[in-house]
């Protein structure tokens, strides 16, 4: 196991881990939704997952990205900011 993990780039194994740990999140959330059994507490669970999701995926991209700086040009990195500025324009408006 310990082979298989070290032949995995590091950046592509945090940002699996931490969609393996939002996935994580989401069940967990999904859970408590049914245990609480009502609609006022599922709400607020759920508006806990809108502040996580956004996060999580920033913080994947970063890595992402971080990782490609040097394969990439100034000018695709500002493209890929702005897209990235986009989706978290369109999810808080």
């Amino acid at each position: 196991m310990k082979r298989w993990l070290s032949m995995i780039e590091p950046a592509v194994l945090s940002m699996a881990g931490l969609r393996l740990l939002s996935a994580a999140i989401e069940l967990s959330a999904a859970l408590l939704m049914l245990l609480f059994n009502d609609v006022k507490k599922a709400v607020a669970v759920n508006a806990f997952l809108a502040i996580v999701g956004p996060l999580i995926f920033i913080t994947t991209m970063t890595i992402g990205l971080l990782s490609l700086t040097d394969e990439l040009s100034f000018s695709k990195l500002f493209f890929i900011v702005i897209g990235v500025g986009f989706i978290l324009f369109a999810i808080y408006k």
